[in-house]
């Protein structure tokens, strides 16, 4: 079944059926009679993006914008294909991602790399070039119009280099992509949702993670809207769990940074991590079925972490 979760302010929050219910989210934000689309899922989540714009009542001549906070497939696999149904939208990506959406081989090696090429295939599939000329490139400080409603734009690295987020005035809320971290619903405890960082291959950097979160914050924010997964307006509680997780993703990391079996212990650093953090908050689900809700952002992250020591340690100007 699609989820369409209606917000305040116009915003709809679109589950994109990928991976499993309450895993990936798109938005799409309506001001008078206009609209826009923030991040997209993959190419499979194409019909829920157009259904939640029919759910409104508008045509798809009526979108200005299709703006993804970052090229990671689950957040701008589905840009391209979306894009030919959208006469008049343009791309609105950050300029260090946009040629890897005008030619998404590279990208697609990547994700091959990473997955393997069975689950490339089957997750996200061909990704369909965006015309050059149909692309608009950010840069912080960057001010969209959506029918007089502005959103802004903050470069935000840390999770990527080509990373940014989007600031919603009239909802006082951030698009956060991956800047702010994960918190599914279904890991939700007595104190909250669990929210942790994630550090996917291949461009994590603590420091800089850091201080996006803290730019991000400095707003006073009533919401963020996280990719993975939904609305919370749980911002302080989220972000003190975010910062001790980040501070303990680093330590796991460095004290694992010479042991044997570096990848094993890594991964399972993390689920050990995570399981506690749950406990600590009162989780009630088994953490057998925990551990399995995470499995996947474990072997990422760990993958990420490993990538992330190795530049620690590279010969000068080779990392």
């Amino acid at each position: 079944m699609d989820i369409y979760e209606l917000q305040p302010h116009g915003v709809t929050v679109i589950d994109t059926g990928f991976v499993r219910p309450r895993f990936d989210a798109a938005y799409l934000v309506v001001q008078d009679g206009r609209a826009a689309y923030i991040d997209t899922g993959p190419n499979s989540a194409v019909p829920r993006l157009l259904g939640a714009l029919e759910r409104h009542g508008l045509a798809p001549d009526a979108v200005d914008y299709v703006i993804v906070t970052h090229v990671h497939l689950d957040h701008a696999g589905g840009a391209g294909l979306l894009l030919q149904h959208l006469p008049r939208a343009r791309l609105v990506v950050h300029p260090r991602g946009a040629r890897h959406l005008v030619d998404p081989t590279a990208l697609m090696q990547g994700v091959r790399a990473v997955y393997g090429d069975e689950v490339a295939a089957r997750d996200y599939g061909e990704l369909v070039p965006v015309p050059a000329d149909r692309v608009l490139t950010t840069h912080d400080g960057m001010v969209l119009e959506l029918a007089g409603r502005p959103l802004l734009v903050a470069d935000t690295p840390g999770h990527a280099r080509h990373h940014h987020c989007i600031w919603d005035a009239a909802s006082r809320g951030w698009f956060t992509g991956d800047t702010f971290g994960i918190a599914y619903p279904d890991l939700t405890t007595g104190s909250g949702r669990f929210a942790f960082p994630t550090t996917t291959p291949v461009q994590f950097e603590p420091e800089a993670l850091r201080e996006s979160i803290e730019r991000l914050l400095a707003r006073e924010p009533q919401v963020m809207y996280l990719t993975h997964f939904g609305a919370t307006r749980e911002v302080a509680a989220h972000a003190q769990m975010l910062r001790r997780q980040l501070d303990a993703m680093v330590r796991l990391a460095q004290g694992e940074a010479h042991a044997p079996a570096r990848s094993e212990r890594l991964r399972e650093g993390l689920r050990q991590l995570y399981l506690h953090e749950l406990a600590q908050g009162g989780c009630t689900r088994p953490a057998a079925e925990c551990a399995a809700l995470l499995e996947g952002d474990i072997e990422l992250n760990a993958q990420g972490l490993e990538v992330w020591l190795d530049r620690q340690t590279a010969p000068k100007g080779t990392a």
